[in-house]
Order: C-alpha cells, then structure tokens, then sequence
C-alpha cells in the first residue's frame, strides 16, 4: 500500500493532470484522440470576459494544428451539469469572437470529473451537441462535447480504456493506494506525484485551506440540522392541527408534518447559505469563492454587505 494525498483535492489534481504527458494519454483515453500540446494551463480564464461572468479552468490545453481544445474540470458542487455545460459554451464562444463566421476555430471538449458523487449515480455521461436526424444519428456538423466521469459509480460496464483511470481517482480519496493493481505507467507516475512525501509545504497549505472550507461548511450544516427540524416540526404540527380540522387530526398530523419538515428545511437551508456567505464576507474571501460555497447569486450576496 501507498500512502498517497487525495485527488479529491483541486490542489492536487491539478498538479497530477497538469503534466503534459499524463493529460494527453487520459485524454486519449477518454476522447480517443491524440493530442500534440506542449504545456496544460492551469486555472485559465479568458480576457476580456466572456458574458458576465468570469470563468475559471482547472486544467485547459489548446492543440493548434489540429484544432482541439480540451479542458479538465474537478469538481463538488452540486450546480455541476449547468456550471460547466456554461464553461463549456464560454469556451466555444470565445472562439466566435476571433472568427469571422459562427463557426468554431477548433473543435471543444470539456471532462468533468465528479469526485464527490452524483444524484444519478451512473459512470458516464455525454452532452453531445451534433444535430441528430429522427433516428438519433448525428450528421457530423458539430463535434463539441461535454463528459461528465463520477468514479465512485464505476462498474463492470464502465469501458475500458478510462476504467482504470476512474478507478484510480476513486481510490485515492482514502488516501492508500495499492499501487499493484494497476498497469498504466501514467497512473502509476500519478501516484508518486501524489505520495505523501512529494508534497510541497505551499500544496500542503493549499490542501488545509480547501479542507478547512469543506469542514466549514459541514459543521454550520450539522448545526443547523437540529434547528431545522425543530422548525419543521413546529410548522408540520401547524398544519396538521389546521388539515386535522377538516379532514382528521391523525391524517392531517401526517400530511402537515411532512409539509412543514420539507419546508422547514428548504427555508433552513437558504438561511443557512446567508449565514455562510456573511461569515465569508467578514472573513474577506473573495466573492467568486463565496458564490461556488453558497449556491447564492452574486447579487444576493452583495446586499449582505449593507
């Protein structure tokens, strides 16, 4: 066993996938396509702006000669299919701006990887934006796409070759790998980029700084948790007395409680994201920082100032 830091962390898994040779064969691997790049950037973003919002690529690589750009997202919010599918039209865009057609310069492909889980808990999923005809065959006019990877829901269905590549990521969320039951040269060099000892003080520092925020946000969640369903309970009980009037009280204790549990904890929740996002404010983080933590718009969070 392997004593390795988790890729869960973005700190890490930017330095892993950042280095040329590891991006272009998990790319191969996933895409099917070779790349000829020489460097990967790292928290990319574009200037000017493109729309009204600034965005930010974890990993972004630009093949010129044959017109490819692929970008690497990592990532644990719960916005993610419209986050990126955003980032994803950013990129396309950003291109149009450069053109003297609509039509893209280079071909775009976005990967998410989704550390953390996902609702529909399923491996894989593609947003492919070709035109399809009534049969569902695309006629090969647009070649964009956008890849979401949750490791966590790989199977015996999972394709090779990017099985082995998820299952890697998965595992090194415990922190222990057994490095023998992997084949691929570029995920064995993953793991001694990420071993314990090959960590620098400044990713160290970086590492207690997104655990810390994670931390953060888990403790005003359990909290609030009792709170909560005290609310819940207190407007359920409300409602089931008034339901209880008209159509029984056991019924209506039934259907009111669970009406007010719901709603208890809806409106539990968004004081719990002001809360965060004051106590942010007053820590001075920066406002994109409090926007990905919170789920609260940018205008929401401004009013909190005042």
């Amino acid at each position: 066993m392997q004593q390795v830091e988790s890729l869960q962390y973005g700190v890490m898994f930017k330095k892993a996938f950042s280095k040329p040779s590891i991006f272009k064969a998990f790319v191969k691997d996933c895409l099917g396509i070779e790349l000829d790049i020489e460097t990967v950037e790292t928290e990319k973003s574009f200037s000017p702006v493109i729309g009204k919002i600034d965005t930010c690529f974890d990993l972004f690589a630009e093949d010129e000669k044959q017109r490819i750009i692929v970008e690497i997202q990592h990532v644990k919010n719960s916005d993610h299919y419209e986050r990126f599918l955003y980032y994803h039209c950013v990129a396309i865009l950003e291109q149009a701006t450069k053109s003297k057609t609509y039509k893209s310069e280079s071909n775009v492909y976005t990967i998410v990887i989704l550390t953390s889980g996902d609702k529909h808990k399923t491996d894989m999923l593609e947003i492919d934006f070709d035109p399809k005809n009534r049969d569902g065959k695309g006629v090969g006019e647009i070649n964009h796409k956008l890849l979401f990877f949750c490791p966590k829901y790989i199977n015996d269905k999972t394709p090779e070759p990017f099985r082995e590549w998820l299952k890697a990521i998965d595992d090194s969320l415990d922190n222990n790998i057994d490095e023998s039951k992997y084949h691929n040269t570029n995920i064995q060099e993953i793991f001694n980029i990420i071993k314990e000892d090959n960590i620098s003080p400044q990713e160290l520092a970086k590492m207690k700084e997104e655990y810390s925020l994670e931390e953060y946000k888990q403790k005003e969640i359990e909290e609030k948790k009792e709170e909560w369903l005290l609310e819940g309970l207190e407007k359920g009980l409300e409602k089931g007395i008034e339901v209880g009037m008209q159509e029984g009280l056991e019924k209506g204790k039934e259907e009111g409680l669970q009406e007010g549990l719901e709603k208890g904890m809806q409106e539990g929740e968004k004081k719990k994201q002001i809360e965060i996002a004051k106590n942010l404010l007053l820590a001075n983080v920066d406002i994109s920082i409090i926007i990905q933590t919170t789920g609260l718009t940018k205008e929401e969070i401004e009013e909190l100032k005042y």
